[in-house]
């Protein structure tokens, strides 16, 4: 249903902790593959993905180009792109199901960004803002149906930032926002 996309360099922590949190959408049978794009890491970084099965593509070449490679090999209808340390809420697995099921490869979405709690009316206001106000930024993740992808081309191989450009390119119109939360550790 659902490949993970991850590119990494140096961050065999953050990947793990992202990796982690992927569990209960594999055990759920909702992800089929993950990916995971290095750059050439010098740390442990590989060793762990390929310790937790993950499909290990290296190259050197820009992040934009890695990205649309791993898209290119990735089994599933779905793809959902995530940065190393990116810890989804244990309840992503069922509304991501929900919205792959009733997307019909003409969707994409983004997680919210975990806010530390600040209470009342501040924490509505942050919630209200971060649905209507705010573009989404790539360490909120990007679900995406790979059709849509494809026809959209992609993150551009040719940009210093791809991932901020597309997210930009399928314009907020195009992309829902989750209520499942985002954590980012770096």
């Amino acid at each position: 249903m659902l490949s993970v996309i991850i590119p990494t360099r140096d961050c065999e922590r953050a990947l793990v902790r992202t990796l982690a949190a992927l569990v209960p959408g594999a055990a759920a049978g909702l992800v089929s593959d993950v990916l995971v794009a290095d750059s050439g890491s010098q740390d442990q970084t590989v060793a762990a993905a390929d310790h937790a099965g993950c499909t290990v593509l290296t190259g050197a070449g820009p992040l934009g180009a890695r990205l649309k490679a791993a898209a290119g090999l990735a089994r599933s209808p779905w793809l959902l792109f995530l940065r190393p340390g990116a810890v989804l809420e244990p309840s992503w697995s069922a509304e991501v199901r929900l919205l792959v099921e009733l997307g019909r490869g003409q969707a994409a979405a983004t997680f919210r960004n975990a806010a530390p709690s600040q209470g009342g009316l501040r924490e509505i206001g942050a919630l209200v803002a971060a649905v209507f106000g705010r573009r989404p930024r790539p360490h909120q993740g990007l679900l995406i149906a790979k059709d849509l992808y494809q026809r959209t081309g992609g993150h551009s191989e040719s940009t210093a930032d791809p991932e901020t450009e597309y997210l930009r390119r399928l314009g907020r119109r195009q992309i829902r926002a989750l209520s499942t939360a985002v954590h980012y550790f770096d």
